[in-house]
């Protein structure tokens, strides 16, 4: 027979458990994962939920990499052989062009600012509204595109195919040769191998206390206080899930709308999604000027402001704004080997 007095402290262990768990979690929080053993002493433990420093993505195939190389700056995939994936994703200007909107074939102007190619591999969906769910699929958007390089695929295998040098290198590294799966995974295999490692953040977050300044790292102070690493957080930054644009404040209030200003909904066609787009990462951030996904934002000072009164709903001081920027220039990291400076 069980009496009470035998199982009133577990009960009441369990109970202190379950209530201060609640607790924290009532306030907002959850509850702070142990520390690792040779976590830096001058890190908080929140570091180690909000933020990791970049890795190189393991297992890419470096034949399949250069045959990547080789298409990014082939205009050969555009109907009027002016284009080519570089055109629009500069390597030496972060992955972008630095333009609000992209300029396309025939001198076309898009209607969305062009994200970042740098990083990509990471990010859980590509284009501002996710439309493709893999590298693969974002390399076929623009060759199809009227306004970007308005070509197909009948097009593109025939002027590549009339190369042998180009026709055999791909028989060696695909089983099926020069098509265009085998096109789109070479320039995805490219993609993914454009990780910018150690950045002064990274250098920061394993360890490095003095890769930061005092400005910085306040900056870095007030990016978690204020709830930027809400929609903020991961090896990006960001690039791991969807956010309204105008959380705690209208954004589109007085101004036309365009079609691109309908992000996720132009996708799935659900009113939940309007105005609805992926979180960008802020890797490299300082270098992809104009921001957001029209361009308006041409400073990190303008940007972090607009983000905190319509996604924090707070209007930041002069000294807060600027900190937070200092912070986001320390997230620039290295392109790989080879690649445009």
């Amino acid at each position: 027979m069980i009496r009470l007095r035998d199982i009133a402290w577990p009960l009441a262990l369990f109970a202190l458990l379950v209530l201060g768990g609640g607790f924290a979690i009532w306030q907002g929080r959850a509850l702070e994962p142990p520390v690792p053993e040779d976590a830096p002493t001058v890190l908080h433990p929140e570091l180690f939920q909000a933020a990791r420093p970049l890795e190189p993505m393991l297992d890419l195939d470096p034949e399949r990499v250069a045959l990547g190389r080789l298409l990014f700056s082939d205009t050969r995939l555009s109907a009027d052989r002016t284009m080519a994936c570089v055109s629009c994703h500069d390597l030496g200007r972060g992955g972008v062009d630095g333009r609000q909107f992209s300029i396309g074939i025939g001198g076309a102007v898009g209607g969305i600012n062009a994200p970042s190619v740098l990083n990509s591999g990471y990010g859980f969906v590509q284009f501002w509204d996710g439309r493709a769910q893999t590298l693969e699929e974002q390399a076929a958007g623009p060759i199809h595109n009227p306004i970007e390089m308005g070509s197909n695929w009948v097009q593109v295998l025939e002027r590549l195919r009339a190369d042998p040098a180009l026709v055999a290198a791909f028989e060696r590294s695909y089983p099926d040769g020069l098509d265009a799966a085998s096109v789109v995974d070479a320039i995805a295999s490219f993609e993914r191998s454009l990780v910018t490692l150690d950045s002064r953040f990274d250098r920061y977050l394993r360890g490095d206390a003095s890769a930061l300044d005092a400005r910085e790292i306040e900056g870095y102070r007030h990016f978690r206080e204020l709830g930027c690493t809400s929609c903020h957080q991961g090896i990006l930054l960001g690039g791991n899930m969807y956010q309204k644009f105008g959380v705690l404040g209208d954004y589109f209030a007085g101004r036309g709308t365009t079609q691109a200003d309908l992000g996720r909904y132009n996708v799935t066609g659900r009113e939940e999604d309007r105005h609805v787009f992926k979180v960008p990462g802020l890797r490299n951030v300082a270098l992809t000027a104009p921001y957001f996904h029209d361009g308006s934002a041409t400073t990190l000072e303008q940007a972090v402001t607009v983000m905190a009164r319509y996604q924090l709903g707070r209007t930041l001081s002069s000294a807060e704004t600027e900190a937070i920027a200092a912070f986001l220039r320390a997230l620039t990291g290295q392109l790989p080997a080879g690649e445009a400076p």
